[in-house]
């Protein structure tokens, strides 16, 4: 799966066109290194989001096409 419509599907980021913008910035790395918008997610990977005045370090959980608002924290762990 592609890194911002995992973003997106977790609700991590709300919408995928910010979570790409975000890759694009620099301000997202999957496992310590930057992410394109269009790079690959699988379980285990560590993603670290840079926010405006804030930053999440998440590890991939599951992977799940589609879910409702209540299941997306089961797709990933924060980790700090």
């Amino acid at each position: 799966m592609r890194i911002d419509k995992f973003l997106k599907n977790s609700r991590i980021i709300k919408r995928r066109t910010v979570a790409k913008e975000a890759c694009e910035q620099g301000r997202i790395l999957l496992n310590d290194k930057t992410a394109k918008p269009g790079a690959e997610v699988q379980e285990g990977d560590e993603i670290f989001v840079q926010f405006g005045n804030g930053s999440l370090r998440v590890e991939v959980v599951a992977l799940l096409e589609s879910c409702r608002k209540e299941d997306a924290v089961k797709m990933y762990r924060v980790i700090e």
